[in-house]
């Protein structure tokens, strides 16, 4: 049941369409231009390949069950990035007198905003930005520092309580960083949450304190303030919302400007009632939900910073010349770690929004700069279904090019697949080839770190190639602070998630229902179990689920038990094989793994989300496919079927059609006959986080698309 998906070059190489003699004659000069550059690389560097056969980790003692460590930490596990800096308080405290003026925190101007009417008659709101404005580490701390006594002036009091519910910007951190200072208990909730998830995590942990935006207040908080009645304070941090009638009687709504100067008022002398202790709670993390109410995973001050002093081991040369762009949630753990990363080390942190990234985002004025073509960021993180879209949307333009430069870019992208298989670099077609497409992500990415769901062979090699950069693949969970691994940067292997970070260890437990033992051979495998500082406190409020999830061991080490299945290469990196919950038992008896179908077909040119489906009541696999419009439209163009693209995706016909695509494309992944969906459901409307079937990360929620889907559910098993 190992959904690996195979790393050899060939199998991921493009084709091309070139007469064969002038193939012949290209691959002779490609040939001779790799012997010439080859000569002084030899002797010149150290291959790439070389150090990726390298140990990476290994066990701590030769039983089974022995946890893997890093080959940097098998004498003991990291837990903090400076010496004294056990909080992160004083994290930012070393950062802010280190990197003092120091530009910290960018935000672009809003210079326009225009009304743009779309041929289908749909109005969209398009932006036209400018520059980027700083706040350097010494201004974000005068901030924190007077909004954290602003609160404490409106009440808050350490160890409570208090709700962010907002996007992703410079606010946000600040807001974070003055409840660290402060010792108040920070509560993360997704903007893109519905709202019986946002009452349930506001009455759960009882705040009376919440910070927001003015448009969340009016589009989601209005509706549902009568539903949170311990709620006094509202803090907006862009500036006061028109109107105030609607609020219930008690709740008043503040700007974090007048909180902020509340609290430069009230004493220069005025000093945190408290600061926090390591062991003290630092976040409250609701989780996005994917498998029913989300859970509020607690978090401490020691936890996040073990987890990101892992992650910076993983980043080389990481300082002042990184610019890091900020666009995924900041409610997401691995948004807010791998800025907290940025922060101690002294990167710049320019805010951004998947509305707003590159040129061609859905509210950049056309002709305008996106932010990434402002900021030119070093580092960015993304969820592979971000990556999934830029292989797809570039692989789409490469197939629209004219003959002559679509077979140029293909032989260009086959042979750098060919030296990056071997350790070498290709400056040339870095150059000339792969140039435009880098700039998509400004020109200067040097490590895209993707955690949040696995990312598929063709999309990370993709990655590698075009944009000319490392792709550090990570795996962590929100329970373990969001760390666990990332790969290496000179690593180039695909389908694996790397080594152990050096603040925890992994081992793999025994699963026999799966049938996977860590006595297994070539590879041990089993459940994965991290183990180590960064693993958290447990779920809020929530004893029985901390209880089936976490447990110590006779050294007083915290363990979480992760529902992942995996297995350890002999160099000690990771893989992620399958999960316990996608694992369903078919009538017949036959296991299958969801998430090994959806990964084998995800990355079809005709497939823009896939979801499989099966239950132990019936003998096959059935699909729910949200479909590539352009695709499905040109394949209903060839069979001559016409019609809206409600009647195509309603259509048998075209359900058929795309089902055989889908069952060639299983066949040549290997899938099981028993694997291959046997009916499909075409859905006319795309999946994002605002619809509810899926997470943040885009990860999908099972439970909610079987209900959205019930009928279809029964229909495709027969049942009338």
């Amino acid at each position: 049941m190992n959904n690996h998906v195979s790393s050899k070059p060939s199998t991921m190489k493009l084709k091309q369409t070139i007469h064969p003699i002038l193939l012949y004659l290209i691959h002779f000069i490609i040939s001779l231009y790799t012997i010439l550059t080859y000569i002084p690389y030899y002797f010149l560097s150290e291959s790439r390949q070389e150090k990726s056969n390298q140990i990476k980790a290994k066990p701590v003692n030769s039983k089974p069950e022995s946890a893997y460590r890093s080959v940097n930490s098998v004498d003991g596990l990291a837990s903090v990035l400076y010496p004294g800096c056990d909080t992160l308080d004083k994290v930012f405290m070393y950062a802010k007198n280190k990197f003092k003026d120091k530009r910290l925190l960018g935000t672009r101007e809003v210079l326009n905003e225009e009304d743009e009417i779309q041929p289908n008659g749909k109005i969209f709101k398009k932006v036209i930005l400018g520059h980027y404005n700083w706040l350097s580490y010494e201004d974000v701390y005068v901030r924190a520092l007077n909004f954290g006594n602003g609160l404490q002036v409106l009440g808050q009091k350490p160890k409570t309580n208090i709700a962010i519910f907002c996007e992703t910007r410079a606010e946000w951190m600040i807001a974070a960083q003055a409840c660290f200072m402060y010792n108040f208990q920070l509560v993360t909730l997704y903007a893109t949450l519905g709202g019986p998830a946002i009452v349930h995590g506001l009455n759960e942990t009882e705040v009376t304190n919440i910070i927001t935006s003015k448009e969340l207040l009016q589009t989601k908080l209005k509706d549902i303030v009568s539903l949170a009645p311990r709620l006094r304070h509202i803090i907006t941090v862009d500036g006061k919302p028109p109107t105030w009638s609607e609020f219930p009687k008690g709740v008043i709504v503040h700007t974090m400007a007048a909180v902020q100067a509340l609290g430069a008022k009230a004493s220069t002398e005025s000093k945190p009632q408290s600061t926090p202790a390591p062991s003290d709670i630092a976040v409250i993390m609701y989780t996005s939900g994917s498998t029913g109410l989300p859970k509020g995973v607690m978090i401490s001050h020691s936890n996040i910073i073990a987890g990101i002093t892992g992650m910076a081991e993983r980043i080389p040369r990481l300082g002042e010349e990184d610019v890091y762009i900020g666009y995924l949630p900041l409610a997401h753990v691995l948004e807010l770690s791998a800025e907290l990363v940025c922060l101690s080390h002294g990167c710049r942190i320019g805010y951004s929004s998947p509305q707003t990234l590159a040129d061609q985002s859905s509210k950049i004025k056309k002709g305008s700069k996106g932010d990434t073509s402002m900021l030119k960021p070093t580092l960015m993180a993304a969820v592979p279904e971000i990556m999934d879209r830029i292989y797809k949307n570039v692989m789409n333009k490469v197939n629209e090019m004219s003959s002559f430069q679509r077979n140029l870019f293909i032989l260009a992208y086959n042979y750098k697949m060919e030296q990056i298989s071997k350790g070498r670099s290709t400056p040339l077609c870095d150059r000339f080839i792969f140039q435009k497409v880098r700039s998509l992500l400004g020109g200067n990415t040097r490590l895209l770190l993707c955690g949040g769901a696995p990312l598929s062979a063709t999309t990370q090699r993709f990655m590698n190639i075009c944009f000319c950069c490392s792709v550090g693949q990570g795996y962590g969970l929100t329970e373990s602070a969001g760390a666990g691994t990332i790969t290496e940067v000179w690593d180039y292997n695909t389908g694996r998630v790397g080594a152990p970070l050096v603040c925890c260890e992994i081992k793999l437990k025994n699963w026999e229902e799966g049938g996977y033992f860590n006595t297994d051979k070539p590879h041990p495998r089993g459940e994965i179990l991290i183990g180590g500082q960064n693993v958290t406190m447990g779920y809020y409020k929530n004893e029985a689920k901390t209880k089936a999830d976490f447990f110590e061991d006779e050294n007083g080490q915290r363990w979480l038990c992760t529902g992942d299945i995996g297995e350890f290469d002999p160099d000690g990196c990771l893989k992620i094989i399958d999960r316990k919950k996608d694992l369903v038992k078919l009538q017949a008896g036959e296991y299958v793994s969801l998430g090994k179908v959806e990964a084998a077909l995800k990355n079809l040119p005709l497939i823009d989300n896939i979801c499989a489906y099966a239950n132990s009541y019936h003998s096959y696999v059935i699909g729910f496919v949200v479909p590539n419009q352009k695709e499905l439209t040109e394949l209903a163009r060839k069979k001559g079927l016409k019609g809206t693209w409600e009647e195509l995706c309603n259509s048998c016909e075209m359900e058929n059609e795309v089902l055989r695509v889908l069952s060639e494309a299983a066949i040549s992944a290997s899938l099981e006959k028993f694997e291959i969906p046997v009916k499909i459901r075409l859905s006319p409307e795309p999946w994002t986080p605002e619809t509810g079937l899926v997470t943040d990360a885009f990860k999908l929620k099972r439970k909610e698309l079987k209900t959205h889907y019930q009928a279809d559910i029964e229909r495709m098993y027969g049942r009338k």
